[in-house]
């Protein structure tokens, strides 16, 4: 049976709309962005903005009230993950989410992470149940994930403090053309399995799992994009240097990033997240 969230009473009504409206939105966009402008400089043409108008009208607020399947979001193989850390006799972690706004999770996602024997896994759906209504910053676009290890750097007031004043004096420099510990060189921006995260939104707070009070670690992180679009030196360098590193079509709060701790205890504890 598919998994859904039972949460209802944390359901919250912002940034609706149904799967389908979403699928046709962003056809409708993609067609405009890619064809030459319209007479009068107009993005779209009138039947396209009637029919974004319309999917925008839908009133939505009371399916929240409902139990919502959950959508997936990343499906890792210890194969392609050299920081695969999951239960042994796993080699399958499948990370999916309600997609819709929680009250209890900072206005984010519920996640749900699901440690499975691949070899164990019975007949397959040809498609997941569609949820009745979701957050239209929620349902990811399918892709293919190709890893790539980098090697990552804690945080910077996470460091002993001798350490943190000379990057900070080193950090100092008013040369804009070098690189920067925050941005560059330490914590990679967007998707990515493992590493650490990055706390410059409300500082770093304690991430302890609401079981056993052990200190969780970070076992994955959705990005609004596959690479900072300011600070572009995490931008694999395959990636034509005009493409958008909004490649899944996820938006975490205003773009921040939504990461996912595991209790180092027992796999069997809940996850919990930050959006930062």
């Amino acid at each position: 049976m598919w998994p859904v969230c039972d949460d209802a009473g944390a359901h919250e009504p912002w940034n609706l709309t149904i799967p389908a409206a979403l699928h046709r939105r962003r056809e409708i966009l993609a067609t405009a962005g890619a064809r030459e402008s319209l007479p009068g400089g107009d993005f779209l043409t009138a039947q396209e903005r009637a029919e974004l108008d319309a999917a925008d009208a839908l009133d939505l607020d009371d399916l929240v009230d409902d139990p919502i399947p959950l959508v997936p979001v990343a499906q890792l193989y210890r194969q392609d993950i050299p920081d695969y850390a999951g239960p042994d006799g796993t080699d399958l972690l499948q990370v999916l989410w309600c997609p819709v706004d929680h009250s209890d999770r900072h206005y984010s996602p519920r996640v749900f992470l699901y440690w499975r024997d691949s070899s164990a896994v019975g007949p397959l759906l040809e498609a997941p149940p569609e949820p009745p209504v979701i957050s239209d910053m929620y349902l990811p676009v399918p892709c293919a994930v190709h890893p790539e290890q980098v090697r990552e750097y804690q945080y910077a007031d996470l460091l002993p403090e001798d350490l943190r004043e000379r990057l900070h004096a080193w950090d100092d420099d008013e040369d804009e053309s070098r690189p920067h510990y925050q941005s560059d060189l330490s914590l990679a921006p967007g998707w990515k399995v493992g590493g650490y995260a990055n706390w410059s939104l409300t500082d770093p707070y304690p991430m302890d799992c609401a079981v056993c009070g052990t200190a969780m670690t970070l076992v994955f992180t959705v990005g609004s994009g596959d690479w900072n679009g300011m600070h572009c030196s995490w931008r694999p360098s395959e990636e034509d240097p005009t493409a958008s590193p909004d490649t899944v079509g996820v938006q975490i709060g205003r773009g921040y990033a939504l990461y996912i701790f595991r209790c180092p205890e027992s796999f069997e504890h809940p996850p919990a997240t930050a959006m930062q």
